[in-house]
Parts: C-alpha cells; structure tokens; sequence
C-alpha cells in the first residue's frame, strides 16, 4: 500500500473514531422537505386521477371534495364534539391501562420471582386481538364510557409493559449492583435506576400503545357510542355521505400525526442521549 493510500486510510479511520461519517449526509433541510413532499404528491396524484376519472369517486372523492366536507364539520362545530368525546376516552383509557402497565413492568424487570409469576400472564393473553374481545368488554361494561375506557386501556396495556419490562431488562446489571452496595431499598431501585434506564422503552410503548389505542377506541365508537370520531365514520358510511366519511379519516390520521410529533418532543426532552 502506498504512503497516500495508508494515509487516506488513516484519515478515514480517524474520522470514524471521532463519529463523523466519511460520506456526506442527508442535510436536515432536504429530510423535511422529503417528509412534507410525500403526502403533497400523494393527494396532488389522488386529485388528478380523480378528476379524470381514472378511480371511481363515488368511494374515491377527490381531496378538494374531502377538503369541503371537512370545512363544513369545522364550521358547525360537529368536528369538535366529536374529537373531544374521542379524546376524553384516549386519555382516561391510557392512564387506566398505562399507570399500572409502567409499574408492574417495572417490577418485573427488578423482580424475578414476580416476572416468573406474571410473563406466562402476559405471554398467553396478549396475542388475542383486543378488536375480538371488543363484545365481551361490551357484555361486561355495557354501552356507556366504560367500555370505551376498557377496551383502550386493554389496548395499551401490554405495549406498554411489554415495553417497560424490556427496557428494564436491557439495564446493565452494575448499575443494581451498585445500589444495593450503596445501600438502596428496592423502592428506591425502583425510582433511582430501573425507572430512568427503562424510559426510552416506556416512551416507545407509550407511541406503539397510542396507535393501538386509536384502532381500538374507533371501533367501539362504530358499534356502541353516538359521538366520536368513530361513530361519525360509521354513520356517514351508513348513510353514504362518503366525504364526511373520509374526513374522519383525515382527522384521525392527522390526530395520530400530531400526538406522535408530540411525543418525539416529549422524548427528546426526557431522554435527550438518545439523540434523536
């Protein structure tokens, strides 16, 4: 190998050493303007074989169609009752089913006689479909909040403490090790070590657990509820008022957009050494 060659080389390994990539990366600029290019083109395309009737808009409708049908819901007020009654459940359904998931999690991952006693639990209810258990929610909690509370914090439940416990797994044990030379309780192991280590697993099971809890959440609200979001997708369909149908689409995949940019900035702030 030439001198030059075994420089280079070196240059290269140096700057791999110090992180710095050898090949030049995306710019920041250029990744947003990828990111808002793709849904542009997407409903500029939708909107041009709409027009001219390459699809059939009877179950297709042009975006600017969608676009009216959702001003109209906006300006009488409709949208907002019905985003609200959703919200409410979301969130009381979270903290019901997210609380307890975090902790118990968490104790499985310091504990190993509880994770023993608990992950066959775990291991054998978590495959159901929590969509198929939606009837027996129902038969037990009835038609009225609670089931809607039940069936989303079912839902997030097992994300969330599937989560937990595998980020709490995946602490290097120096670090219990050191607590209890130190003298700390198990409560305080608890608060001090698994908590913090286990976080950026918990915040990934809190994203994953919000998008089941959506799924979940809607289609109760086609079956047992006269508000939300779900039940105006459902009642449009019935009555083949296709826009408003496909604006509670748009509103539930905007709402789900939205709470996960807030949750990648609930992250960045908690968790900053992930670098994200």
């Amino acid at each position: 190998m030439s001198v030059e060659a075994e420089g280079a080389t070196a240059r290269a390994l140096d700057r791999a050493a110090a992180g710095s990539p050898a090949l030049p990366s995306t710019s920041h600029r250029a990744e947003r303007a990828a990111t808002i290019l793709s849904p542009v083109l997407l409903v500029v395309v939708w909107e041009v074989v709409a027009q001219v009737h390459l699809i059939d808009t009877r179950f297709f409708p042009p975006p600017s169609e969608i676009a009216a049908a959702l001003g109209k819901l906006i300006a009488s007020g409709e949208l907002l009752g019905h985003l609200s009654a959703s919200a409410g459940r979301v969130v009381i359904g979270f903290l019901i089913g997210g609380v307890p998931a975090v902790a118990i999690g968490l104790l499985m991952g310091i504990s190993p006689l509880f994770r023993a006693f608990v992950r066959p639990l775990v291991s054998v209810t978590f495959p159901i479909p929590k969509i198929a258990i939606l009837p027996l929610v129902i038969l037990v909690f009835g038609l009225g909040e609670a089931s809607k509370w039940a069936i989303v914090a079912i839902g997030v439940f097992f994300l969330v403490l599937i989560n937990t416990l595998a980020g709490v797994l995946a602490i290097p044990r120096i670090y219990f090790d050191v607590a209890r030379t130190v003298g700390a309780s198990r409560w305080q192991q608890y608060l001090t070590v698994a908590l913090p280590g286990a976080l950026p697993s918990i915040l990934t099971g809190v994203q994953l657990g919000f998008g089941i809890a959506l799924v979940v959440l809607v289609a109760a609200e086609f079956v047992g509820a006269k508000t939300g979001v779900g039940y105006l997708i459902w009642s449009s369909w019935q009555s083949f008022l296709i826009e408003r149908m496909w604006a509670g689409l748009v509103v539930i995949a905007a709402t789900g957009y939205l709470v996960q940019l807030g949750l990648d900035w609930l992250e960045g702030r908690l968790v900053p050494w992930r670098g994200r």
